[in-house]
């Protein structure tokens, strides 16, 4: 690929252009953005090499556009894309959800929509924006295609979408698996998305209380590893959340479950029903952090 147009400059799409320029033969790199402050921003800590507003001559040639943006805003950044979409160039995202996009995707391109690869990244950071921006993010890390079932003409149009938006990813050092969007959205809505959620929910709880103070002063490491992704981009998560209602609701239920049983092991002070459910969690943890190791 000689030219790669990113939409959305930060800490996904900046680790995307930076991975890129140290893997060799790096592609000349566009962003795109919503303010020129960031843009700028990515020039001069030479992320990008040029930055546009104009979209026409931003992805005039470009053999791939990876949309890095939150999720809300990808409706309008295809239909920005849409008139000026070359038959050579591949669209992708990065977004933390998949049913929602591809739809848009498809309301929005209509016969293009071949052209498009929903894509997910599962990397990141609790910071935000292209000062955090890491050329390693995605080394060793996962990457989910969500490719869609085609025939004929669409179907070899796709194929070569699937394998650029592949070439990309492996240039930064990912591994890449595919599913549909559906097993997707219901995946991370349990390992991803709630664990968000709940840590937003934990440090909201604490910091509306008249005691917040006193209690931040005690706060040690289980609170900070616990919280730690409190810290995230509040319009992206917003923008998830509402994106994957459906299958996050499912998954806030079932913990509601899982606090009302353990609301009650707690009420009927039984300790062998409280040490069970602990050493269950304590063993599947352990061996998921083994198996990362």
């Amino acid at each position: 690929m000689k030219k790669i147009v990113i939409f959305g400059v930060g800490l996904i799409g900046g680790s995307v252009a930076l991975a890129l320029k140290i893997a060799g033969s790096a592609p000349y790199i566009v962003g795109v953005g919503r303010t020129e402050k960031s843009l700028q921003t990515a020039l001069d800590l030479g992320v990008i090499d040029s930055a546009q507003t104009n979209i026409s001559d931003a992805i005039e040639g470009a053999d791939l556009i990876l949309i890095a943006a939150p999720v809300a805003q990808t409706k309008a950044i295809l239909q920005s894309i849409q008139p000026h979409l070359g038959a050579d160039t591949v669209i992708t995202d990065a977004g933390s959800t998949k049913g929602d996009v591809l739809k848009v995707a498809r309301e929005v391109l209509g016969a293009q929509f071949s052209q498009f690869v929903g894509g997910h990244p599962v990397a990141g950071a609790e910071k935000s924006g292209v000062v955090a921006a890491k050329s390693d993010l995605f080394l060793g890390k996962n990457v989910v295609l969500t490719p869609e079932s085609f025939t004929n003409d669409a179907l070899k149009t796709n194929i070569h979408a699937v394998r650029r938006a592949s070439e990309l990813w492996r240039a930064c050092g990912a591994n890449i698996s595919e599913m549909p969007a559906e097993t997707h959205d219901s995946i991370f809505a349990a390992v991803s998305h709630l664990p968000h959620l709940l840590a937003f929910a934990l440090v909201d709880d604490i910091a509306s209380r008249p005691n917040a103070e006193e209690l931040f002063s005690f706060a040690a490491s289980g609170f900070r590893d616990f919280t730690r992704i409190a810290g995230s981009h509040p319009e992206m998560w917003r923008d998830i959340s509402l994106a994957n209602k459906p299958a996050l609701l499912d998954e806030i239920s079932a913990f509601e479950n899982e606090l009302t049983q353990l609301k009650q092991l707690l009420k009927n002070d039984d300790a062998t029903g409280l040490q069970a459910l602990f050493e269950r969690a304590s063993v599947a943890r352990n061996a998921w952090a083994n198996s990362k190791k």
